[in-house]
């Protein structure tokens, strides 16, 4: 494992959606991740990573949510924003959080408008299947980038009684391809497919007009996205696709029982902030001032 940052001295260019499409055309893989904040995104993009994708699982790693479904559309507008200023030269992809596009067409094209407006998002992700077509149509039209996400789709998962593989059966397998030449007949931008077999995933890929980004849907794909805290080894469940390549849960936990020692000890290091010796004495002379009042009667 590489320990050491690669050398970053020349600001790359900024990664846009035609960038991202000439590497595709030209057989190279592109790289995102989940994030969630400022801080996070400039080192992602200080790494050169293409994407970030300030996903809906935000309700779960950073609210403590036990799914997706809780996550808030006005969090993750203010997050996107947040993210984008962190990382400017990053293609940012904004999630879109259960109900603020299923129920109206309308209030959805307004919401996803306001990803790219107020949360100053790149493209748009919504979890859809061939009846969200009409939707995705509306929302291309109204020049809105989508990248559509197929397969397993964890909004959905309450239907299924918990998170599912999808195209495990010839005829799901094929209503998969459906779904993503639907999307692209609609106007997608991109296809995100997620917990696909690979060989469905390569069919996809092989009829795919678009940028095809993989999720647990195996390595044909053009770009491969996991949640960011799986890969720094923070997550209390593994998925087998996201293998970590650092353990920064047990860096964090170990910093803190550092903090804690230096803390019971005193150790805190040189004390930055000082009076001159003029304002020593006089700060002294109050202090008499005040014991020499406080003592009358």
């Amino acid at each position: 494992m590489n320990e050491e940052l690669a050398d970053t001295s020349k600001p790359a260019a900024p990664v846009t959606l035609r960038a991202l499409l000439k590497m595709v055309r030209g057989g190279e893989k592109f790289s995102c991740l989940t994030c969630y904040d400022a801080t996070t995104a400039r080192w992602l993009q200080e790494a050169g990573l293409h994407m970030l994708l300030v996903g809906d699982t935000a309700g779960e790693v950073i609210l403590g949510f036990p799914s997706t479904i809780h996550t808030p559309l006005e969090f993750l507008i203010a997050l996107t924003a947040g993210v984008k200023r962190g990382a400017p030269a990053t293609l940012v992809m904004a999630d879109m959080p259960f109900m603020s596009y299923q129920a109206d067409d309308g209030q959805a094209v307004r919401n996803a408008g306001r990803f790219l407006t107020e949360g100053l998002a790149d493209l748009v992700k919504v979890e859809v299947a061939q009846s969200f077509a009409p939707l995705v149509a509306k929302m291309s039209r109204a020049g809105i980038p989508v990248v559509a996400h197929i397969g397993s789709r964890p909004q959905h998962a309450k239907m299924h009684g918990g998170y599912y593989a999808s195209g495990k059966s010839a005829v799901s397998a094929i209503e998969l391809l459906d779904d993503a030449r639907a999307m692209i007949d609609a106007g997608a931008t991109m296809l995100l497919v997620e917990a696909a077999p690979a060989e469905v995933t390569d069919q996809i890929v092989r009829e795919s007009t678009v940028p095809v980004i993989g999720c647990g849907a195996g390595a044909s794909c053009h770009g491969q996205v996991v949640v960011l805290q799986d890969l720094l080894g923070m997550s209390a469940w593994q998925p087998a696709f996201a293998l970590p390549t650092a353990q920064i849960g047990r860096q964090i936990a170990i910093a803190a029982q550092n903090w804690m020692t230096r803390v019971a000890s005193g150790n805190l290091g040189e004390h930055p902030y000082v009076m001159n010796a003029t304002e020593r004495a006089a700060f002294q002379a109050a202090i008499k001032t005040r014991a020499v009042g406080a003592r009358r009667p």
